[in-house]
């Protein structure tokens, strides 16, 4: 795969969005930019406010909706703000204006966007599979299986990432680390490259492990 130059990668960032899921892959590519100046990566909201992400971390956009920034690759983050996120129908508007060139992935229950919208079907895709405290309970349900709810017609992966070309959703909240270095993949670096930025991230061992863990799928 040829690397791409300037890779760009927007993230998604909205009211109750979970802080690892969005800030590790943001992590990845700060990093890596060590190595490469070319990379970017920047956070997309609704609105140029500040967002109160899960926690009390509060975030302030680099672009709106209506900026319409360049971008290779456009990331949804889970968290209990995925619950309204799903239903959104100006996010859904954004996704659908995107080119068809700019990847579309999340991290956690952001592929359940995905699955609302219809883009997971007849794919793979996967989800965080640990359920918190409530949704092991009975009033609850672990993430995965409320994927296949609101997608019935996506095949539930296990995998830690899936990448069906286009569409590459990361499973629970850590992995986005993985979508990070996944999306180096994607953009060209090779192997030395991306297990630089891992070893410099003292993560090499973790990555080691977790880079094999991925469903690839053709549509």
């Amino acid at each position: 795969m040829n690397k791409k130059q300037g890779f760009r990668l927007g993230v998604y960032i909205f009211k109750d969005a979970e802080v690892i899921d969005y800030t590790a892959p943001y992590g990845v590519f700060s990093v890596a930019r060590r190595f490469d100046p070319e990379l970017d990566v920047f956070l997309v909201a609704d609105a140029m406010k500040p967002i109160q992400t899960q926690a009390g971390l509060t975030v302030h956009p680099n672009y709106s909706f209506n900026d319409m920034p360049d971008l290779d690759a456009f990331l949804i983050p889970g968290g209990f703000g995925t619950r309204q996120e799903t239903n959104n129908k100006r996010l859904h508007q954004y996704i659908r204006s995107l080119p068809e060139t700019a990847l579309l992935t999340s991290v956690c229950t952001g592929s359940w966007i995905y699955g609302r919208m219809g883009l997971l079907d007849g794919i793979p895709a996967t989800n965080r599979k640990e359920p918190d405290h409530l949704e092991a309970t009975d009033m609850g349900k672990v993430p995965i299986d409320r994927l296949a709810e609101i997608a019935p017609a996506c095949k539930i992966s296990r995998a830690r990432i899936v990448d069906t070309g286009r569409m590459i959703t990361a499973g629970g909240i850590a992995s986005g680390m993985e979508m990070g270095f996944h999306l180096l993949r994607r953009a060209g670096y090779d192997e030395t490259f991306i297990s630089e930025v891992a070893r410099v991230m003292e993560y090499k061992v973790a990555y080691d492990n977790y880079k094999d863990d991925i469903e690839y799928f053709e549509c």
